[in-house]
């Protein structure tokens, strides 16, 4: 029977120094115990919009938070047979401690990227808090054994942000360029599943005469209040 690999340990890659969002796996933080919890969190903002004789009010979307991720981590520098006994946070937490300083070259801090297992990628985040507990000490008082627990909070380039938003969706503004034989109602129908509201296309790109496109032109798909946009 072939040997099996042993199981991957969870990484903290944090972006290269030089170059936006650039990781190295290099220069991966790799948990000396594998976590046995991880903790996600998502909030999204919700406005009660005041309604006489309601008794649930509608509720109106604003925003939504970056998720979480907390994750406890255990370091040890005590239980195996090297003397004398390493300084734990030398070998291990000052790594993680310096992802919650300015990086050089940078006006933050680090970018990091998590990975465990056969998957590259299952967290983008910035270290939000860092919490270090040092539980096993020598007796010239060098910490040993420490445990710390981090919560990331979920990152992301305007960029990928927009990417990641459903740019089809008819309640965002969009940009389109017109094609040879694009009329405003049929662009109406692709974007908002209704050929009739082609007059807001119009009036948001300033176009008097609809039957007047010309191919080549940027036109501005503005976002549609939700009782008009048709639902997809």
């Amino acid at each position: 029977m072939a040997p099996v690999d042993p199981p991957k340990k969870m990484q903290i890659v944090p972006e290269k120094e030089a170059g936006l969002l650039v990781f190295e796996d290099s220069s991966a933080i790799v948990a000396m115990f594998n976590p046995d919890e991880l903790s996600f969190n998502s909030s999204v903002g919700w406005k009660k919009e005041d309604a006489a004789g309601r008794d649930v009010p509608e509720l109106q979307f604003t925003s939504s938070e970056p998720r979480t991720l907390s994750v406890k981590l255990l370091f040890d520098t005590y239980d195996n047979e090297d003397l004398p006994k390493k300084d734990v946070r030398k070998k291990f937490t000052n790594q993680i401690l310096k992802l919650t300083m300015v990086a050089k070259g940078k006006h933050r801090p680090p970018v990091c990227r998590l990975k465990w297992g056969s998957t590259d990628e299952w967290f983008q985040g910035v270290l939000e808090r860092l919490d270090q507990k040092f539980t096993m000490f020598m007796e010239d008082g060098t910490p040993v054994r420490a445990t710390l627990t981090c919560s990331f909070k979920e990152w992301r380039t305007n960029e990928e942000d927009r990417k990641r938003q459903g740019l089809e969706s008819s309640d965002i503004a969009k940009m389109r360029v017109l094609r040879r034989g694009d009329t405003l109602s049929s662009i109406a129908a692709e974007e908002y599943l209704d050929p009739a509201l082609w007059r807001p296309i119009a009036i948001a790109n300033g176009i008097d005469d609809p039957l007047q496109l010309e191919p080549g032109r940027a036109l501005i798909l503005p976002r549609l209040p939700a009782n008009r946009a048709a639902r997809k």
